[in-house]
């Protein structure tokens, strides 16, 4: 483990600025590069309480950047200190594998000191006057809005449409909840249903529903007159096996709200049913989290029930009169379903109906190898069906003669996840068109393969925790248990967001406009307690009650 030795303080401020010589042989290649470099070093991270002195250095080259690099020396006697994770070493910037917060400063730009003279020539009528500045100093002195106006003007001018968020489409966005560096990830892995395909929630989970209940009617469970509604339920609720409700808990596992079957209770009922009680996602006999789109069609089914087992109208030598026993039937019934294959073969034969296109999908993920990335699909589909699904999702959007497997370097089907993060399970390679398969040991750059485990996925590319993204829909399977048992950083899509992220959006004014108006009316309140007094005489207020109240 290093620490990074790049450090300011109080009395020795780093006066630099980040130096850049584009080649003018890509202009827009250089404008990306340009803008990630002017929105980046203003999140340039420091040591505490160390200081250090600049010297002359070589200049690095990545990629189409190159800039001068910072070659610290510290000017004061640092030594090299031990903590649980083990020593750290003081060492220059270049050579740290972690900042001061304990993030991996992989392919971090670093500050340079001012242009010297010879090296001015190198910027004179080149990307600075472009973005009209004559000197590097007035990227730092220039703000960063002025900065993004300026290029998107340009972008504008050579034929680049300008982003429109956070204007237009904020639900097309990326929200952190830590500090995420893009730069050291270097392998982005990939679920594939909800996540690389989106289907339709009504048209899937509606014939979900359909299949279940056609299943538990064969078993006897009296099931006509029931729909499927969709509104019912939303991922993120639990079902609570024990008392037949729907509840939505707080972050301490507090039920604040609570639906039994699809009545939903009142503040007084939820109280008495629970109480200071809280929900423990451990004891997975009663508390059921709706972690995937695919538990929608589950507890819709479930909630519908709920009101027939507590009429009497299911038969007991059906089903016994308990909720557990209710929602066991309910999981056995669409189990069937998927098992059976129902559902996946009328999608492969109709996808259109099924699954929503995302033209822009296609080409993030070409643009993410285009940065080097090493892209993995890990999905628990088989061959056939992630052949059907991808394949009409995006080779529309790839280039002439790319099919949908050139875009991964790595491709896993029947990974059997959340296992597949956790165990060392076998590992196939699939050698024919038809699906055959033989054992193997190891994974291979280009090939598509058969269960097998992230470690064996780590060892392939010779990376290791924080070097990896994995990007998924199931809340536990993909980001919860990825991080517990390897450290990968996650990325959870959540669709469900999208409306409330645009509504909140298009609310700003309207926000705008309620806390104006919230501020006057805390004015004016503080009005009743303020006295002006002349003498004897209150000018302002209720006398002889705010005299009392005042102590006057």
């Amino acid at each position: 483990m290093k620490q990074t030795g790049l450090a300011n303080t109080k009395n020795n401020a780093l006066n630099s600025k980040l130096i850049t010589q584009l080649k003018p042989s890509r202009p827009l290649a250089a404008l990306n590069h340009y803008h990630k470099i002017l929105t980046l070093g203003s999140t340039a991270r420091v040591a505490k309480n160390e200081a250090f002195e600049l010297e002359e250095s070589s200049s690095t080259t990545d990629g189409d950047v190159s800039f001068k690099s910072l070659s610290p020396t510290p000017s004061l006697d640092l030594e090299s200190f031990t903590t649980v994770a083990g020593t750290v070493d003081i060492v220059d910037p270049e050579e740290a594998e972690v900042d001061i917060f304990g993030e991996l400063s992989t392919g971090n730009y670093h500050f340079a000191e001012d242009l010297q003279e010879e090296d001015e020539c190198l910027l004179q009528g080149g990307n600075l006057t472009t973005l009209g500045l004559s000197h590097p100093r007035e990227v730092m002195e220039l703000p960063t809005a002025e900065i993004a106006r300026r290029l998107d003007s340009l972008l504008e001018h050579v034929g680049v449409a300008p982003s429109p968020y956070p204007k237009a489409e904020p639900q097309r966005a990326v929200y952190c909840s830590r500090t995420l560096n893009m730069r050291a990830i270097q392998a982005i892995g990939y679920d594939m249903d909800y996540t690389l395909v989106h289907y339709d929630v009504d048209a899937w989970e509606g014939r979900a529903y359909s299949y279940g209940m056609q299943s538990l009617n064969e078993m006897g469970v009296p099931v006509e007159g029931l729909q499927f509604d969709s509104s019912l339920i939303i991922r993120g609720l639990i079902l609570d096996c024990e008392l037949g409700n729907i509840v939505k808990a707080d972050r301490f596992g507090i039920v604040k709200r609570a639906m039994h079957g699809t009545r939903m209770l009142s503040p007084a009922e939820v109280r008495n049913s629970y109480g200071r009680e809280t929900v423990s996602l451990r004891n997975e006999s009663r508390w059921v989290f709706l972690n995937t789109l695919f538990s929608v069609s589950e507890a819709v089914m479930f909630t519908q029930l709920v009101e027939r087992l507590d009429a009497g109208i299911i038969p007991h030598q059906v089903c016994a009169p308990s909720y557990s026993a209710l929602y066991k039937l309910v999981s056995k019934a669409l189990f069937l379903a998927h098992v059976e294959g129902k559902l996946k073969a009328e999608i492969v034969q109709d996808p259109a109906k099924f699954i929503e296109k995302d033209p822009d999908l296609a080409q993030t993920l070409l643009d993410q190898r285009a940065a080097g990335k090493s892209l993995l699909l890990i999905t628990n589909s088989d061959l056939e069906y992630t052949e059907a699904v991808m394949s009409y999702a995006h080779e529309p959007y790839l280039p002439k003669g790319m099919k949908w497997r050139d875009m991964f370097d790595y491709i896993i089907i029947n990974a059997r996840k959340p296992d597949f993060f956790k165990g060392t399970g076998a590992l196939y390679e699939v050698v024919t068109p038809d699906g055959l398969m033989r054992p193997a040991h190891s994974l291979r750059r280009g090939g598509i393969y058969c269960g097998g485990s992230a470690k064996m996925v780590e060892q392939a590319l010779e990376l290791s925790g924080e070097n990896f993204l994995y990007v998924g829909d199931h809340i536990y399977s993909d980001a919860a248990r990825r991080f517990l048992n390897l450290s990968w950083r996650t990325c959870l899509v959540i669709r469900e967001l999208e409306e409330e992220i645009e509504a909140f959006a298009s609310g700003r004014e309207h926000r705008a406009a309620l806390t104006e108006a919230l501020n006057k009316k805390i004015s004016l309140g503080m009005l009743s307690i303020i006295y002006v007094l002349e003498g004897s005489e209150l000018l302002w207020g209720h006398r002889h009650t705010a005299l009392m109240q005042m102590d006057l």
